[in-house]
């Protein structure tokens, strides 16, 4: 079976808590074994909650600095999911995951892994730039538009590919023409995007808008991940319930109060006292660690 690592943010004040219930969802929904590695700016891990890092240890999820400094000018905080997968590791694959991400159900990421193509999903909307756009962004690189549309997850139908770079799987042992991993072609196109001084609102949506790009000059297709596997909670969505009519395995809910408000803080909270003993990070000093945590096809 091919080994993966799911890769998240850990950094204070917010993504260092958020991080811990990420990774106790998993361990909770997820029976398959992953690797869980948390990435925080290296001039930050000084900053970082002990209870934190204690947390995720005691789940096998390990935080390791990485360098931010210096790497966009001026420095744009939301690429550090880009700095995060360029990071090395030893797996066949790597899953980025934002830390406001919570699984709710049991699911195996192996189903999402595709040779030669990187999974992602559909973005919500693209309600900040006109279609125009991608003329720029294609023909920084002499590219031709792709003949490919979709309809985007809520807003906007027949559009050119554009993906959500909340939840991406992608392979390590990939190599583009030039010998480079699928993260550093990302990297570099992000980079040389951010470069066309006339492009509208590259900041902050540059890992975005570069995504689709990466991954036609990597030489990867496109493997959808559904929208039940990546549920966007908010927006014209905030507050609604949740289908029924299917099984959600993840929702991606932004801000606390929209995982509140479909009341599935519960959830969060439970799943981190299954994994580690208590519901709340900062108490894990006061908590004896539990020798075997509540598997996965238990009872709530």
């Amino acid at each position: 079976m091919p080994s993966l690592s799911l890769i998240f943010i850990v950094e204070p004040p917010v993504y260092q808590y958020l991080a811990c219930y990420l990774a106790a969802s998993i361990r909770r929904h997820v029976s398959t074994g992953v690797r869980l590695i948390g990435y925080c700016p290296a001039h930050r891990m000084a900053e970082i909650d002990a209870a934190a890092v204690e947390t995720l240890r005691r789940m096998d999820a390990e935080v390791r600095p990485m360098q931010t400094e210096g790497r966009f000018d001026p420095p744009y905080p939301h690429g550090n999911k880009l700095l995060a997968c360029l990071e090395p590791r030893d797996t066949d694959w790597s899953g980025f995951m934002d830390s406001d991400i919570l699984m709710i159900s049991d699911t195996d990421p192996a189903r999402q892994l595709r040779d030669g193509a990187v999974t992602c999903s559909r973005a919500a909307s693209m309600l900040w730039a006109e279609q125009s756009i991608w003329h720029d962004i294609y023909g920084a690189f002499d590219m031709p538009l792709p003949e490919q549309r979709i309809d985007l997850m809520r807003r906007g139908k027949a559009k050119l590919p554009y993906f959500s770079s909340g939840f991406v799987i992608f392979p390590e042992t990939h190599r583009d023409a030039e010998g480079r991993r699928f993260a550093e072609t990302w990297m570099d196109t992000a980079q040389t995007i951010d470069r066309i001084a006339t492009l509208p609102k590259r900041r902050p949506y540059l890992d975005q808008m570069s995504l689709p790009v990466a991954m036609q000059r990597a030489g990867l297709s496109w493997h959808e991940l559904a929208e039940d596997d990546h549920y966007i909670l908010g927006g014209k969505l905030r507050g609604k319930p949740l289908p029924e009519d299917r099984p959600i395995t993840a929702v991606h809910y932004r801000k606390w109060r929209n995982l509140a408000e479909v009341g599935l803080a519960r959830h969060a909270y439970r799943s981190l006292r299954r994994q580690v003993g208590t519901r709340k990070v900062t108490r894990i000093f006061d908590t004896e660690p539990i020798e075997s945590p509540v598997p996965p096809d238990a009872s709530a």
